[in-house]
């Protein structure tokens, strides 16, 4: 039977261990899960930011909300921007519809980006 031999130029550190080829260690194991739920708060922070980028769209442009569509993208993002509802108090409801929710969206993609890198460490 043939024994097979290190060639010497394959050392290992004094302070490393061999895997017993058993799975993925636990360290690989926990970062991936970590990206991705990374990946997943990525995700929720882009749909959030869409749907208040669009309410803007739909209230600059005065769409109908009589149409169902319209007012539930509307109310979804009058219901996300509500905390930053009147920070900037303007005349116009455009305006400050436009300043207080793109406020927001903003914010949400600052927030959610952080949060999605330190996961990804």
């Amino acid at each position: 039977m043939a024994t097979l031999r290190r060639s010497p130029g394959l050392r290992r550190s004094a302070g490393t261990r061999r895997s017993r080829g058993i799975g993925p260690r636990a360290g690989d194991a926990a970062r991936r899960g970590a990206r991705g739920v990374a990946r997943i708060v990525s995700l929720i922070t882009s749909i959030v930011v869409g749907l208040i980028v669009l309410a803007i769209v739909l209230v600059l442009l005065e769409a109908n909300r009589d149409n169902a569509i319209v007012d539930w993208l509307v109310g979804a993002g009058q219901f996300l921007a509500d905390p930053f509802d009147n920070v900037f108090k303007l005349d116009g409801r455009k305006a400050r519809v436009a300043v207080n929710w793109g406020l927001a969206a903003v914010i949400y993609a600052i927030a959610g980006g952080m949060i999605a890198r330190l996961l990804r460490r």
